[in-house]
C-alpha cells in the first residue's frame, strides 16, 4: 500500500449498518436512491403508496457509525401465500459489502413469518451482482421477459423472472 493510501485509511470510517423497517419517513430517502440506482426511478408518492398497503413490507440499511444516509433497502410483499420482491437498491457508495445479502435475509424472514410459500423478484439479466447474490439465496429462473426493462435512448432489457420455495 502507497503511503497516501495507508494514512488515509487511518482517517477514513468504514461504514457499518444496521437494518431497520422501512416507514412512512424513510419515502424520500428510498425515492433518492432508487433514481441512483434505477433508470426510472420511483418518486417519494410511489413509494408512500405501496406503504400504504398492509400487504407490503421493507427493510433499509442505514450506517451506525454516524455517517448519514442510507446505504440500501428492499421492499417486498406477501398476499395469499406468495411474495414478491418489488425492489431492492444498495447505493453506489457501499458496493460489496454485504447489504444486499443483509436486506434479502430480513425480506426473507418476514415473508415466512407471514405463512408465505414462495417468493419471486425480476431482474434485469444484465445485473450480474444482483444475479449472483440471488442465485447464492436459492432462487431459480422461472421466466423472461425480453424487452421489460427501458435501458436507457431507446434501448430494451430483458427481465428474469425468479423464484425461491419458502416450505
Amino acid at each position: 500500500m502507497n503511503p497516501v493510501s495507508l494514512l488515509e485509511s487511518f482517517f477514513t470510517r468504514k461504514a457499518e449498518f444496521d437494518i431497520f423497517p422501512a416507514g412512512f419517513d424513510d419515502c424520500h430517502d428510498l425515492s433518492l436512491l432508487h433514481a441512483e440506482r434505477f433508470y426510472q426511478g420511483w418518486g417519494d408518492g410511489e413509494f408512500h403508496s405501496l406503504m400504504s398497503q398492509s400487504t407490503v413490507f421493507g427493510y433499509t440499511a442505514r450506517p451506525n457509525n454516524g455517517i448519514s444516509g442510507l446505504g440500501g433497502f428492499v421492499l417486498a410483499r406477501e398476499a395469499a401465500g406468495e411474495a414478491e420482491i418489488l425492489t431492492v437498491a444498495v447505493s453506489n457508495k457501499y458496493p460489496r459489502q454485504g447489504l444486499g445479502w443483509r436486506l434479502m435475509l430480513a425480506a426473507l424472514r418476514e415473508t415466512r413469518d407471514r405463512g408465505a410459500e414462495s417468493m419471486f423478484l425480476e431482474v434485469d439479466d444484465g445485473n450480474v451482482a444482483a444475479l449472483n447474490l440471488y442465485r447464492k439465496l436459492g432462487f431459480r429462473k422461472v421466466a423472461e421477459r425480453k424487452g421489460y426493462y427501458a435501458a436507457g435512448e431507446g434501448q430494451k432489457s430483458t427481465a428474469l423472472v425468479m423464484r425461491l420455495d419458502l416450505r
